[in-house]
């Protein structure tokens, strides 16, 4: 840090100290990272792989990644049902295109309950700005959007028909990601929402499945909307803004069939989704480089969060009007509890997510969890869509070689015990592999929790 001073950190391979398997070799903004095996590091007989490549993608050719694991550059490539050669691939590998497993990072759709800038925008009046931040107030706008989002459609685009649900996350906290007395998150969750009215009786918020979308109570919750926001003046169609990154062919294909099903359902002379395709530059400090939440310029976004711990609250937490991460992307600034934030209730979620907070024994502070993500999902604020996982592939890296975590940084993306083979992994190579995994990890996890259960107390 003396040799560095002021440059200690800075993207350049030769400001950062490492202790890792890998060493940072280069870096090229928009075109590469490369690492090399650290030599030094603790335990290098268990790096197998001397040098890791990974080269920009924009999105804009969704052929490029297939094309170049078929030349032999790439180890592993993503694929995209969607694309004009798609057929082609698949014919020549059919025993080899392989879904990845959903893993712990959750994406959803948040509403931007203040926004204070107006660069993109279809609005031309200032009443269609402020009918747009009334409707977002009104907690039956948003559950309309909520229940007139075809999710399964919009995972096609990305996926293809046959895999249009297997990307499909139903809360911010994955439903699996903890066990309550035996019973995952999600099916706790799913018993507390009786307390949140009769449209949400034996929802299912297991993954890979779309338990929200249905036309009919999208219409009843819009018509409950549209009675309490034209008592307030409000003037239809309410348009909102949702930007996308022009290079990105499959996200404007996702948002577009997110449009068509909302405006099908609600009818566009009284909800528009106005799409502003935008540069990469814009579209990054529009959204997720704005450093203010007044610079946060749309009316609809796009975020995701992945966990740093293995509880519940490292979800939830981000949503906390006095420190959430994520909670500029909801157009409030942390700490600054203003009336938008009051208005949709995130004060009386903050105290209880403090309360759940203070409590230690694991099954209790769980059932805490569990009451306060059912709430969340009543609110309607961020409505959870897709994963990351799940999606087709081609690879040459030996199945379940690679870490597994679903917190931190220790998990696939250290690279280290990762293992390649020389032959494309067959679909019935990786699904044994997978079988025999999932059993271990079974008997990992009930250990893990009984030693849990011993250290707390």
């Amino acid at each position: 840090m003396k040799s560095k001073g002021d440059d200690f950190g800075k993207v350049d391979p030769s400001n950062i100290l490492y202790n890792g398997p890998f060493l940072m070799k280069s870096f090229v903004s928009k075109s590469v990272i490369e690492y090399k095996k650290n030599p030094n590091y603790w335990d290098a007989k268990n790096v197998f792989v001397d040098d890791v490549k990974l080269t920009y993608y924009d999105g804009s050719d969704q052929d490029a990644l297939a094309r170049n694991f078929t030349e032999g550059v790439y180890s592993y490539a993503r694929l995209y049902p969607n694309s004009s050669s798609f057929e082609g691939i698949k014919e020549k590998n059919k025993d080899n295109i392989v879904y990845s497993m959903q893993d712990a990072t959750t994406f959803f759709v948040n509403f931007n309950l203040d926004r204070k800038s107006y660069n993109f925008t279809s609005k031309t009046t200032d009443i269609e700005k402020q009918s747009t931040q009334e409707a977002i107030l009104n907690k039956n706008f948003r559950q309309a959007i909520n229940f007139a989002y075809d999710r399964t459609a919009y995972g096609a685009q990305s996926q293809g028909e046959e895999g249009a649900t297997k990307v499909i996350r139903n809360l911010i906290v994955p439903p699996t990601f903890v066990t309550i007395n035996g019973k995952d998150f999600g099916d706790v969750v799913s018993s507390k929402m009786v307390n949140y009215g009769q449209e949400w009786q034996n929802i299912n918020f297991a993954d890979a499945q779309d338990p929200y979308y249905n036309p009919e109570k999208a219409k009843a919750k819009f018509a409950e909307a549209k009675k309490e926001l034209e008592a307030k003046g409000v003037q239809f169609p309410i348009h909102l803004d949702k930007t996308v990154e022009m290079t990105n062919k499959t996200e404007i294909q996702s948002i577009s069939s997110m449009k068509q099903s909302i405006e099908s359902v609600l009818g566009t002379e009284n909800v528009v989704i106005d799409i502003q395709q935008l540069s990469t530059e814009d579209y990054d400090s529009s959204g997720y480089l704005a450093q203010t939440a007044a610079q946060k310029d749309y009316d609809l976004y796009n975020g995701g969060w992945s966990p740093d711990y293995q509880d519940p609250s490292t979800y939830l937490d981000i949503f906390s009007v006095k420190s959430g991460g994520m909670l500029q992307n909801l157009g409030l600034e942390p700490g600054e509890i203003n009336d938008k934030a009051k208005a949709v209730g995130l004060d009386t979620y903050t105290q209880m997510l403090e309360e759940a907070n203070k409590e230690q024994e694991p099954a209790k502070r769980y059932e805490k969890y569990a009451e306060i993500q059912a709430w969340l999902v009543d609110s309607a604020l961020a409505i959870p869509n897709v994963s990351l996982g799940g999606t087709p592939t081609l690879r040459k890296t030996v199945p379940f070689s690679a870490p597994y975590s679903l917190a931190g940084n220790k998990g696939v993306e250290s690279y280290k015990y990762l293992k390649l083979q020389d032959k494309t992994v067959t679909t019935a190579e990786y699904e044994e592999a997978r079988q025999k995994w999932l059993k271990e990890k079974e008997e990992s996890n009930k250990k893990a929790q009984e030693d849990l259960t011993k250290h707390v107390k």
